[in-house]
């Protein structure tokens, strides 16, 4: 048995999320099934039918043995969340937990974790070009760019040096050692030295802002007039995207980005009831501390058109092109 299937997985903010939604009732939508924590707490709530949506196979292969006992009350798909709508229609939920699965972290193979040595993948569809791919055919200015956009790293040009320069990388500890010799040692405390660069990298192979961006407007064509969306976020750009999003299409632009270009005033699609993100509270942090970092928004869905909105209005990472051209985001090739 691995240690995925022996260690229990705690759906993270379940609690607040499960209450911030009450009573739960029809058909929901969990964009994120991974162990199924969010599915099962949904159903024992009160909904009728959940559809289960996961790009990662092993989501389904290792949910076999418990999904059959819900009869039609699940239907699992395999799928991304920014398809959603393709689903599911006319829905009284979603929900989406955009962290890390515990059972991509926790199998070294899935190459995910800097914690654990195994190939350098980090693909959550177990399928096209890898973390390994990235780091071994990217031009240095590309993987900087990619580190410090999407990891936050203030060393990401020494990082990215250091990367070309010990080419072909192949594993994930080799990955974490040269980024450790790039940086100071943590202190006790601190997160380790690896821990930015490793999110950078999946984010851009799973191009996970531009799944967000696309899943957020799927959702809103997707749900009913009075339906509910509920995202949980774990680092603040994702947090940014999703309160971003919810303002401009809840016609409050006044904390919205203002850089941006001024919109025209459209119909609210959303009613957010409270504008402050839940955080996990003290028994939770308890229970969990990877909880320790993720925040929950709700809203509700109003009989309003759905509508696209520009990516760039959400706050999504993006670099400049040379020559003052449009911005650009960095997907994976």
């Amino acid at each position: 048995m691995s240690a995925a299937e022996k260690s229990p997985h705690i759906p993270v903010l379940i609690r607040p999320l499960i209450a911030a939604v009450s009573p739960v009732s029809g058909v929901w939508l969990d964009g994120t099934f991974g162990n199924g924590g969010y599915t099962r707490a949904l159903l024992a709530a009160g909904a009728e039918k959940v559809i289960g949506v996961d790009r990662d196979p092993l989501a389904f292969e290792m949910a076999a043995d418990w999904v059959a006992a819900y009869g039609d009350r699940i239907e699992t798909v395999a799928g991304v969340f920014s398809k959603l709508d393709e689903y599911g229609s006319d829905l009284d939920g979603v929900v989406l937990d955009l962290g890390v699965s515990s059972m991509q972290l926790d199998l070294a193979e899935r190459g995910f974790s800097f914690m654990r040595d195994g190939p350098l993948d980090m693909r959550m569809s177990q399928d096209g070009p890898s973390a390994a791919d990235l780091c071994n055919d990217a031009d240095e200015a590309e993987l900087a760019d990619i580190i410090y956009l999407y990891g936050e790293e203030r060393a990401s040009r020494r990082i990215a040096k250091a990367i070309v320069a010990a080419r072909p990388l192949t594993t994930t500890l080799q990955l974490a050692k040269i980024v450790e010799g790039c940086l100071p040692r943590a202190k006790p405390g601190q997160s380790h030295p690896a821990t930015r660069t490793f999110q950078a990298l999946r984010i851009a192979v799973n191009n996970e802002y531009g799944e967000l961006a696309e899943g957020l407007m799927a959702a809103e064509r997707a749900l009913k007039p009075g339906g509910q969306l509920a995202v949980v976020t774990f680092h603040s750009v994702e947090d940014r995207m999703v309160k971003r999003f919810l303002q401009a299409r809840s016609g409050n632009t006044a904390n919205a980005n203002r850089y941006a270009p001024e919109t025209a005033q459209v119909t609210p699609a959303w009613r957010i009831e409270k504008r402050k993100a839940i955080g996990p509270d003290d028994e939770e942090l308890a229970e969990n501390p990877r909880s320790r970092s993720a925040k929950l928004r709700v809203a509700i869905r109003t009989d309003a058109p759905a509508q696209a909105i520009d990516p760039a209005l959400l706050g999504m990472p993006m670099k400049k092109k040379k020559g003052g051209g449009k911005c650009v985001v960095y997907f994976m090739f």
